[in-house]
């Protein structure tokens, strides 16, 4: 079913508390450019306790068109991300700006097969993307972000990430498991510092 959505760009830099740490490397082969000495680090333990596998064939197999998205509940997006003037998406500390996000034609495939009547499904979109269905309750925002474009730093993400929770056992859903795919089974990258102003908001009914 076709459905209507209007699209905007978030053309101005908001302002932000969150800090990241500085200092480039010379990048290797499975070593995003973007990444500073410290993700740098991390993305190469990952990519070694992920072997075979890394961050590069990640990208290659599950992200071809090289842009990423993620959903919030409008809510969530006005709290944090409008009230503040968030310069950067995710939860931040002194390292930076951390953010779990999936293929751009994962999720907006999920959202177009979610539409009924102009409104989106949540338990649609949750079977989808193997999450609960309360999670996409409401209004939504889809966030968009070329990683070419960008040139972001993205890694595999790891267990000490923050936002994390970690699953206690394989029947879990909804938690983390570690090597690029959410327990739903949907690719996942780890974006660091992500933009606001480079995002393209979408508004879900």
């Amino acid at each position: 079913m076709s459905w209507t959505i209007r699209s905007l760009l978030l053309g101005v830099f908001l302002l932000s508390g969150c800090k990241h740490a500085g200092g480039g490397v010379t990048p290797t082969p499975t070593q995003p450019q973007a990444c500073d000495a410290q993700q740098a680090q991390i993305s190469r333990e990952a990519d070694e306790r992920a072997s075979p596998w890394s961050v590069e064939q990640h990208l290659a197999k599950n992200f071809p068109g090289k842009k990423v998205s993620w959903l919030m509940t409008d809510s969530a997006y006005q709290n944090f991300v409008v009230k503040p003037n968030a310069q950067k998406f995710g939860r931040c500390n002194d390292s930076g700006c951390y953010l779990f996000a999936a293929p751009s034609e994962t999720i907006q495939a999920a959202v177009e097969k979610s539409m009924v009547d102009g409104a989106h499904d949540p338990a649609v979109i949750g079977q989808a993307l193997g999450l609960p269905a309360k999670n996409f309750e409401g209004p939504l925002r889809m966030m968009t972000l070329d990683l070419a474009a960008t040139g972001v730093c993205v890694r595999l993400p790891v267990d000490s990430d923050p936002g994390v929770w970690k699953c206690t056992s394989e029947a879990d859903t909804d938690c983390f498991k570690f090597g690029g795919y959410t327990s739903g089974g949907v690719p996942e990258l780890m974006v660091i510092d992500a933009p606001v102003s480079q995002a393209v908001v979408t508004e879900i009914p």
